[in-house]
């Protein structure tokens, strides 16, 4: 009996979860194989190999000459962060950690945020940017160097831009602060319309303390980002410097 449509586009669904899920953790091309043994039911290589093809006809996925095996286009990381992504709540225990390491910090805004900025880009490896409205100069920006250590950013060419980028501080901003509206806001790739980075994605949210200070923290990675855990701890620390600052 042939499935419905809904079954379908189900399946389509987990095949490309599985591939994102997969690439950001090894960013080896997947191979229909391997699919076919993760996929909750049964279902053939061939099957799944008709899927993989529709998915890159569909502009989800791609995949390299030397390898049948396939990886996601950024419309494919688009579709995957709006409709298939679980976010991964940070454990009590490590929010209790953060929360006591940064009320060590509480006595300035600005000491805070520095702190801020340091263990976001510790807990998520990537590089981490927070900003204070009103001030173009009070920009937190750390672990830059992480950019080099992507597997996919060793074109000495893009490290350099990306690093570029960082460095104009009123460029930055004007990424940051394009949507203020929406508590957390995911740019992927072109989405960014910013020449440096559009091999990178950027994930953003508000703060606001009670004092009346507020800004933006973000944090820049590869689109092979782990954007679960990526949204999780901005999404966090946005309501600890609410909550404590």
């Amino acid at each position: 009996m042939t499935p419905r449509k809904t079954d379908y586009r189900e399946r389509k669904d987990i095949v490309l979860a599985i591939v994102v899920d997969q690439y950001i953790q090894t960013i080896s091309p997947v191979s229909s194989a391997f699919i076919a043994q993760q996929f909750p039911i049964d279902l053939s290589s061939a099957t799944v190999r008709n899927i993989l093809a529709e998915l890159e006809d569909e502009g989800y996925l791609t995949h390299p000459h030397t390898s049948a095996g396939r990886m996601p286009t950024q419309n494919g990381y688009r579709y995957y962060v709006d409709h298939l992504m679980h976010q991964i709540q940070l454990l009590e225990e490590e929010k209790a950690r953060i929360k006591a390491e940064c009320q060590h910090e509480m006595s300035e805004l600005e000491c805070l945020l520095e702190k801020t900025s340091e263990v976001v880009s510790a807990m998520t490896n990537y590089t981490s940017i927070i900003s204070v409205d009103g001030s173009r100069d009070k920009i937190f920006c750390r672990g830059t160097s992480r950019v080099v250590r992507y597997p996919e950013s060793q074109d000495l060419m893009k490290i350099q831009y990306i690093l570029n980028a960082l460095e104009e501080k009123g460029r930055i901003l004007e990424i940051i602060n394009r949507d203020l509206n929406n508590k957390i806001q995911i740019y992927i790739g072109q989405e960014l319309a910013c020449f440096e980075i559009n091999d990178c994605s950027l994930v953003v949210s508000g703060y606001k303390t009670s004092q009346g200070a507020s800004g933006r923290i973000a944090v820049l990675g590869p689109t092979r980002m782990n954007y679960s855990r990526v949204v999780s701890t901005v999404d966090y620390f946005s309501e600890l410097i609410n909550e404590i600052a």
